[in-house]
C-alpha cells in the first residue's frame, strides 16, 4: 500500500492525476452525500469525515504519480453522549474506505465487551479471535470502549482483550480499522490507562450533542421515513416535548426522540381505532398534539 522513494524517482516530473476523475471513480461523494442526508447537525463531526476522505483520496493520487503514500493509520476514537450517530458514521466511514481501497469489504461489525471478554480462563481469546475474523477486510466498532479496563477487578478478562486487540491494530492495519466509542470522559481515562491504544489512534472526533431545534427537526426525519407527518399542533407539542425531555434523566439524544415518535405512532394507531369510521390517507399520516402530548413527559 506504500511507494518507496525509489519508485518516485522513476515516475515521470510532469505525472498528472485528475482528482475529480479520481473522486468519480471511487464514488465516495455517495456516502458522504448519505451522512449529510441521515443526519441533521453535527456540523463538526461531518466536516472531519470529509477531511478524512479527502487524505485519504489524495494519498491514492499520490500513489498514482509515484509520490510516497505510506499506508496512514486509520484507527478512529468517537466519543460523545449516547444517540449522537457515532454508529452511523461509522458505518459510513466503513463505506468511504471500502470506497478508496482501504478495506476489502467495507463491512461494519459493532460489539461490546460482552462480544470480546468471556468469563472463564481460556474463555476470551477465542472470543475475541473470532469477532476480529469477521470485522477483517472492515470496520469494528467498540461501543462502550473503556468497559473492556477493570483494573478494580483482579480476575477480570478484558486485558486479555486488550492485547490481542492491540496486535492486531498494529499488524493488520491494513485489513482492519477499529474505532472505539463512548462516553469523553470515560475514554479520556481509558486511554491513559491504556497508551497502547492512544498511540494507534489517529482520528479522535467528538460528537457533540443535538440542540433542540435539531432533535425537532430529527423528530420530522423519524416520522418521514415512515411516511407519517407531525400536524402543526404536533409539532408545537414535540417541541416541548423536546425541551421537557432534555432534562430527564437518561436522555439519549436522536435515540429518545426515535422512541418518542414510535410511541406517538402506537397512540395515533390506537385513537383512530378507537374513532372508527373512514379514515383517507391524510389523516392515516398525520400523528397530532394528542398523540404526543400523552406522554408521561407532560404528566404535570
Amino acid at each position: 500500500m506504500s511507494i518507496s522513494g525509489p519508485a518516485a524517482a522513476f515516475a515521470p516530473a510532469s505525472a498528472v492525476v485528475e482528482l475529480k476523475a479520481l473522486q468519480a471513480e471511487t464514488d465516495i461523494a455517495t456516502p458522504i452525500a448519505e451522512l449529510e442526508r441521515e443526519l441533521v447537525g453535527l456540523a463538526p463531526v461531518k466536516q472531519r469525515i470529509r477531511e478524512i476522505a479527502a487524505f485519504l483520496l489524495v494519498t491514492r493520487a499520490r500513489e498514482q504519480v509515484g509520490l510516497v503514500a505510506c499506508a496512514p493509520t486509520l484507527h478512529m476514537s468517537f466519543t460523545g453522549n449516547p444517540g449522537t450517530g457515532k454508529t452511523t458514521v461509522a458505518l459510513r466511514m466503513a463505506s468511504i474506505l471500502h470506497k478508496l481501497g482501504y478495506v476489502r469489504k467495507g463491512h461494519l461489525v459493532s460489539v461490546t465487551r460482552d462480544d470480546l471478554v468471556g468469563q472463564y480462563i481460556g474463555h476470551t481469546a477465542p472470543k475475541t479471535k473470532e469477532v476480529l475474523k469477521r470485522a477483517m477486510g472492515g470496520v469494528l466498532f467498540i461501543d462502550e470502549a473503556y468497559y473492556l479496563h477493570r483494573p478494580e477487578n483482579e480476575k477480570d478478562y478484558g486485558q486479555e482483550a486488550i492485547e490481542i486487540l492491540l496486535q492486531v491494530m498494529e499488524n493488520q492495519r491494513e485489513d482492519l480499522v477499529v474505532i472505539l466509542a463512548g462516553y469523553r470522559d470515560r475514554m479520556a481515562t481509558f486511554f491513559a490507562s491504556n497508551p497502547g491504544f492512544g498511540s494507534r489512534i489517529a482520528h479522535h472526533i467528538d460528537f457533540p450533542d443535538y440542540g433542540d431545534g435539531e432533535l425537532l427537526a430529527i423528530a420530522e426525519v423519524i416520522a418521514e421515513e415512515s411516511q407519517y407527518r407531525l400536524s402543526a399542533d404536533a409539532r408545537e407539542a414535540m417541541a416541548e416535548y423536546v425541551a421537557r425531555r432534555r432534562q430527564q434523566p437518561n436522555f439519549a439524544n436522536a435515540r429518545s426522540i426515535r422512541n418518542a415518535i414510535d410511541r406517538a405512532r402506537l397512540r395515533q394507531a390506537m385513537r383512530l381505532y378507537q374513532e372508527g369510521g373512514a379514515i383517507d390517507r391524510n389523516g392515516l399520516m398525520t400523528i397530532e398534539a394528542v398523540d404526543i402530548k400523552a406522554s408521561r413527559i407532560f404528566a404535570d
